[in-house]
């Protein structure tokens, strides 16, 4: 099923299109044949002023999974003795990502190279390969052939050259799973270097683009669960009332000061050299923007990050929220100082930023592997049962 909304008529007044007022651009984090096909992504461009696309394998893995838009496909793929399941289901995604690639090329004009992307994942299973990642990387750029596609590296250590030798090649990367800010700055640091290889080999700078793609309310979620643990074994009164003060503040919190480190990064006279030669600063994307908590308002992680030089990637229903009643204000610079002072709570709380991080990252890394095995055996069954009712 279409997801409920995504192609209403939008309102007068919408809030969507508003947020590019504030210098942010509005991502969709979901793709499906018929959102091509039937006019639907080019609505989402006009009235909603829907800016690139992102995709990872469990969005594809739904795709195929629960609709049959992908049967005339599998059917095709049956008889390919030469592609393994990998192989299949790059076909399907590469379909899916040059058509998205060309109904979005006109936002990729007009914005002058900085909107306009759709994202393709590299395996998963790769994350922590830099050799094998930069090898797929560099593949699937060819395959697709768009130049406003970016392809999806993760930012895990192993990551992090791959970042700096693709962008150093002109290749355009969405650095995907960061939610610490040191090693969102060390992406940053990679991506300049490899702008800056690729000044040196007189490459297109000004047509070389990369996000870096920070997760939020999966921060929230493992914080508050850690809270909720230590409430039950807390009787002191102080540390009670504190810990409850954080519940469902970390995230944005995190990311207004991972903003402030964007700010200070694309800055000053190193980077004043490379945009002199046409260099487009590499923007923080908001990543995983839905509330999963009920009890928070469901359009929290959209409203409380809003700011210029920056992306947010929205699923569906979150879509569908924020048309209906988001609130768009300059958020992104508001009360920094209260940012740095939860914080600094959370350590006084007893609970470690680094370790919520680094779980969070490897549990990342587990689930987006889990996914794409899921993903595959899901092609694999599709195209058998497909290939026997040929």
């Amino acid at each position: 099923m279409q997801p409920t909304g995504v192609l209403e008529t939008s309102k007068a007044t919408n809030p969507l299109k508003a947020l590019l007022n504030y210098g942010q651009s509005m991502w969709l984090d979901y793709i499906r044949r018929d959102l091509i096909t039937g006019g639907g992504l080019k609505k989402m461009i006009e009235q909603d002023g829907l800016r690139g696309m992102t995709s990872n394998p469990s969005i594809f893995e739904k795709a195929i999974a629960e609709s049959s838009l992908y049967d005339d496909m599998l059917k095709s793929l049956a008889s390919r003795r030469d592609l393994d399941a990998t192989g299949r289901y790059e076909q399907i995604a590469i379909r899916d990502i040059q058509d998205v690639a060309d109904i979005l090329r006109p936002v990729f004009q007009e914005s002058k190279f900085r909107d306009g992307y759709v994202s393709l994942e590299v395996s998963p299973l790769l994350a922590l390969k830099t050799k094998e990642t930069i090898d797929e990387a560099r593949r699937l750029w060819k395959a697709v052939n768009r130049e406003n596609v970016m392809i999806k590296v993760p930012g895990t250590a192993e990551g992090l050259p791959a970042i700096r030798q693709l962008i150093g090649e002109g290749i355009n990367v969405n650095v995907t799973l960061l939610f610490a800010q040191e090693v969102y700055e060390k992406v940053a640091e990679a991506y300049i270097a490899g702008i800056e290889d690729l000044a040196k080999r007189g490459g297109k700078l000004k047509k070389t683009a990369s996000v870096a793609s920070f997760f939020i309310s999966r921060i929230d979620t493992l914080v508050d669960s850690i809270i909720d643990d230590k409430l039950k074994t807390t009787t002191d009164a102080q540390q009670q009332t504190l810990l409850k003060s954080l519940k469902g503040k970390i995230a944005i919190a995190n990311g207004k000061l991972t903003y402030q480190g964007y700010q200070r990064i694309f800055s000053g006279p190193r980077w004043d050299a490379l945009a002199a030669k046409g260099a487009q600063t590499q923007r923080v994307l908001w990543a995983s923007t839905s509330t999963k908590n009920p009890a928070y308002r469901d359009v929290m992680y959209v409203e409380e990050l809003i700011g210029p030089d920056t992306v947010d990637t929205m699923p569906p229903a979150t879509i569908d929220a924020f048309r209906d009643h988001g609130q768009v204000r300059a958020s992104l610079a508001e009360n920094v100082a209260s940012a740095q002072k939860v914080m600094d709570d959370l350590a006084k709380a007893g609970i470690s930023m680094k370790e919520v991080t680094t779980k969070l990252t490897t549990d990342g890394v587990k689930l987006f592997a889990d996914a794409f095995n899921k993903l595959l055996a899901v092609v694999e069954k599709s195209t058998q049962e497909k290939g026997q009712n040929a």
